[in-house]
């Protein structure tokens, strides 16, 4: 593992992005903090891409080779439980996912590369804006990111709590669902609720639908096409107990790794909710939204990835794990080019300070907080990587 000249820089940066946090699309002063940074190490730099998105190229050598290293800047709309000095200071935001380490991780590695070369090509750094929920991966590419940085592979990494922490854990194929996200709006009659005679009530057929939602998966899919379908809101009625509605919603996500399972899945749900609210004499409505597609490693960058993870840390610490049902927007990425997506681990939590909230060191927890010690693991398989890949 590489020893990083500048770690105490960039634990400090870590910390400093940690405190500031900034929501997709908001990027700003984060994006400012890594282009002065790319800038100061004299290296190109182009900003604004997806509205603050930034990527810096640094080339070595002489070969036309070039290849992208991703890392994602947003935080999340959560309120920070932890109190040690470094947390949120934005009310109601906070880096809840992690991305402070890997906007962190990939500087340490830009900087290293900067000052030790030992590739042949160019390495683009981008540092993406809007992971969370604003598909800030889509958005860069339809703003020209590999027309303007044209490249053959790309690669991506995610800090993973559970996993021993400086472990490295990947799989070849699918890794991470599709999601989508529905809605069902069932519409009847409403009025007085002694007289249920004179109305087409919503809610009976609602929950109707609800429970003949989960046949899909038990009978309509084959049992090993891996798929979960979860009803996550459900709205009903008002304040006033004694009035039938007009209208009742339900909505949650549908994910799945196969996209026909995807079309199975949405076709069946439009089916089964219209046959159930017409037999209650309502009608239903079924909005159907495609979010992320499925993340795919191609198996040759996989295989590449896993050498250089067994190089940095081991062979017992460089995991194939199996895929997970969580969705990353690096997925857009991957459609478009060979790569692989690799997960670091964060360990459960012992490295939180004094004054971290009372939950657990999860994904999208208020008392979650990056190990900066993954930050040396991290910018080694960076540069190890790129100086590989551009051998």
């Amino acid at each position: 593992m590489l020893k990083l000249a500048n770690l105490d820089d960039m634990v400090a940066l870590r910390r400093d992005l940690h405190a500031h946090p900034e929501l997709c699309y908001e990027e700003h002063r984060t994006a400012k903090l890594v282009a002065d940074r790319l800038q100061q190490w004299g290296m190109e730099t182009h900003t604004g891409i997806a509205v603050t998105g930034v990527v810096g190229a640094l080339r070595c050598g002489s070969s036309a080779r070039a290849i992208m290293l991703c890392a994602d800047m947003d935080a999340l709309p959560i309120q920070e439980e932890n109190q040690f000095e470094h947390r949120s200071r934005h009310p109601g935001k906070m880096h809840g996912c992690g991305h402070d380490g890997h906007t962190a991780m990939l500087l340490a590695a830009a900087w290293h590369l900067q000052q030790t070369g030992g590739f042949d090509g160019t390495v683009y750094f981008t540092f993406q804006p809007a992971e969370e929920h604003g598909s800030g991966g889509r958005a860069m590419i339809e703003d020209g990111l590999f027309k303007r940085f044209g490249c053959e592979a790309v690669f991506g990494m995610h800090n993973w709590p559970g996993l021993p922490a400086g472990s490295f854990g990947v799989c070849a194929g699918p890794m991470m669902a599709a999601t989508n996200g529905f809605r069902i709006t069932v519409k009847g009659r409403g009025g007085h609720a002694a007289a249920p005679q004179d109305c087409r009530d919503p809610v009976p057929a609602l929950f109707a639908i609800g429970q003949g939602l989960q046949t899909i998966l038990t009978r309509s899919t084959r049992p090993l096409d891996a798929a979960v379908l979860s009803i996550t809101q459900v709205q009903a009625g008002g304040q006033v107990i004694n009035v039938i509605p007009d209208m009742a919603w339900l909505g949650g996500s549908v994910r799945a790794y196969n996209v026909a399972v995807v079309d199975l899945i949405e076709r069946r749900m439009k089916e089964m909710a219209q046959a159930i609210a017409a037999a209650h004499g309502c009608q239903a409505e079924v909005q159907f939204e495609r979010c992320y597609p499925a993340l795919i490693n191609t198996p040759a960058e996989t295989e590449f990835c896993l050498n250089v993870m067994r190089e940095i840390v081991g062979a017992d610490q460089a995991r194939v794990i199996e895929p997970v049902m969580i969705s990353e927007d690096f997925s857009f990425l991957l459609k478009e080019k060979p790569g692989c997506y690799v997960l670091l681990g964060n360990g459960d939590g012992e490295h939180r300070m004094a004054g971290h909230g009372l939950g657990p060191c999860m994904l999208h927890n208020a008392s979650y907080d990056f190990n900066d010690a993954l930050i040396p693991a991290g910018a080694s398989y960076w540069v190890r990587l790129a100086q590989r890949y551009l051998s």
